[in-house]
């Protein structure tokens, strides 16, 4: 089959790029990561690299022209292949801002269009383009409605972006750390060129909106580009000027960051998660607003970048919603890196001060600030909902049952929107239950077993009960010390540990928290044992390789129950 190639969206502002010059011609033999044309946007320029192995078969834009992000401009295929029908010549581009950027999309613009489905999705995110897939397997006929660009947040400004952040920093502490291994690197000093970082991090979104693009044409998904609004008619209406009819309507609208009304806060150097992503030059002193998951990630990032970090969090500790002992032992790393952290403050205001920000907190301390990230939490986007009376709580959270169906039978509202477990992965297994039920069938969501990542050095990953909500039980604490793990001790990464919560009688795993190197790796591993209900009497006898991180898991579940060989034996009670 023939793959597209296309116009990349480097940076959430830019909605056209002009082709500087195409470095193959139509024949040509390319690989995959080779450079395949220049372009220029408003910020930079970048080379658009192949994503496949194959020939150039078609250049569908010329150079000079202005094209829209995401869109379609040749194909690599194989010798002797055809291309899609249409796609053979290059494009007069006179009118390209006329025309869709989503190269997918179903172009009936006319006001009295009304197409039939047995499901629209609205909202392409995790949760939405999982719910259209999966009903698309079930042999329904789907629409999905994306405003932005297919994959949401977590692809194109959250989860993935910021994990190609996290990368480089961990690169970074790689690099001040192999003194201790024979490698002699003198004077070790660098620059971070933030342009070329945020256009690593947009070259892996690109490729990765691609291949959710072709899995909307694989499944014969038909995308609308636009805002949808869901009406109580049983109808979805794009941009207001394209109505699609359905007899099951997926709302799966994700989430916004919520934003804290405080005066200043519309400093100009105050950003959302979605602005960091985007600076193009490292600032000197960054505040982190917000000790939260978000807030500690880019913390973590920029203090390796270069940055002074400062995170002021209003709860008594960082990441409030993890075990006691796991969020101490970050903000001792985090603090041992370079980071001042600041729990228990709120701030008052920020000022301005020759362009700065000055943030004002009730200690009376002031701290000034080149940039300033707000990172409060999120909360769900409602802006799809037209007339429909569905039912919302106090928190703006679309209240839904197990079946992920909401007050209105015909209306279905997975992942970040019902608010129950705002991570992607739990927004992927909603998506499923609702476009089952969609057809027919009776699934129910299962919240109890969805692990929690942050992507810290440390990593942190998190299941299940926390030790503080299982005080009155008759528990049994199992630990384990990577310091004590061979792959980690011979990888340099000894610092953390497990934790392992169980009922000290039937052995049942309540709950596991994990910090230390692959934390986020070896949670997964915990969600199997605990789904499966798998005993911390049963865990010695899986045998683990050796040596690996994931031993760490086994010792600290085994130690649990007195079987660890690698760990004190356990005082009889």
């Amino acid at each position: 089959m023939a793959y597209e190639v296309v116009m990349p969206k480097a940076g959430m502002a830019m909605e056209f790029g002009t082709i500087i010059k195409w470095l193959k011609n139509v024949g040509d033999k390319v690989e995959y990561g080779e450079p395949l044309l220049e372009i220029e946007t408003d910020k930079t320029s970048m080379q658009v690299e192949a994503m496949n192995d194959g020939y150039l078969m078609s250049k569908l834009y010329d150079e000079g022209d202005e094209v829209p992000v995401v869109t379609t401009i040749g194909y690599i295929g194989q010798l002797g292949e055809k291309l899609p029908e249409g796609n053979d010549n290059v494009h007069d581009s006179k009118n390209l801002k006329e025309k869709e950027s989503c190269d997918n999309c179903v172009d009936d613009r006319s006001e009295s269009a009304k197409n039939e489905y047995d499901v629209v999705v609205v909202g392409g995110g995790p949760a939405g383009y999982i719910s259209a897939i999966a009903c698309a397997r079930r042999g329904m006929h789907v629409a999905i409605v994306e405003k932005d660009s297919l994959g949401g947040t977590c692809l194109n400004r959250g989860c993935i972006p910021t994990k190609t952040y996290l990368k480089t920093a961990e690169l970074i502490h790689g690099i001040y750390n192999v003194g201790q291994r024979g490698i002699n690197i003198h004077e070790p000093s660098f620059d971070i060129d933030m342009k070329t970082v945020v256009a690593e991090k947009e070259k892996v979104v690109a490729q990765l909106v691609n291949g959710i693009k072709g899995l909307m044409r694989s499944n014969g998904i038909d995308v609308y580009s636009g805002e949808g609004k869901i009406y109580s008619d049983k109808t979805v209406r794009v941009n207001d000027d394209t109505i699609l009819s359905a007899d099951n309507v997926i709302f799966a609208g994700g989430s916004q960051a919520s934003v804290i009304p405080i005066p200043g806060i519309d400093h100009k150097a105050v950003m959302l998660s979605d602005g960091i992503l985007e600076l193009t030059s490292l600032p000197e002193s960054l505040v982190v607003i917000g000790g939260g998951v978000i807030g500690v990630e880019m913390a973590s990032a920029f203090n390796a970048f270069g940055s002074k970090v400062t995170v002021i969090e209003m709860m008594d500790r960082l990441v409030p919603a993890v075990d006691a002992e796991i969020s101490e032992c970050l903000k001792k790393e985090l603090t041992a890196q370079g980071i001042d952290i600041m729990t228990g403050i709120k701030i008052e205001k920020i000022e301005d001060h020759d362009g700065k920000a000055v943030i004002c907190t009730d200690s009376g301390k002031k701290i000034e600030s080149d940039k300033v990230l707000l990172s409060i939490g999120r909360k769900p986007d409602l802006s799809g909902l037209g007339n429909v009376d569905v039912n919302i709580d106090s928190q703006g959270r679309v209240l839904v049952d197990d079946h992920m169906r909401t007050n209105i039978s015909w209306l279905y509202a997975p992942g970040d929107i019902n608010g129950r477990v705002m991570l992607a992965h739990a927004a992927f297994s909603m998506a499923e239950v609702a476009a089952a039920n969609c057809a027919g069938e009776e699934v129910r969501f299962k919240d109890a077993y969805v692990p929690s990542c942050i992507y810290t050095i440390l990593e942190i990953g998190c299941i299940g009960k926390k030790e503080e909500e299982l005080e009155h039980s008759d528990i049994s604490i199992g630990r384990f010390a990577f310091g004590n793990n061979g792959r980690a001790l011979a990888s340099g990464e000894g610092k953390g540990f497990v934790k392992v919560i169980t009922d000290k009688k039937t052995g049942e795993i309540y709950g596991v928290h994990i910090i230390g190197p692959n934390a986020t790796e070896i949670i997964n591993e915990a969600s199997a044992l605990m789904t499966m209900e798998i005993t911390a009497y049963e865990v010695p006898s899986i045998v683990h390789g050796h040596p690996t991180y994931s031993e760490a898991l086994m010792e600290a579940i085994s130690d649990s129950v007195g079987a660890s060989y690698h760990s004190p034996p356990k005082k009889k009670s």
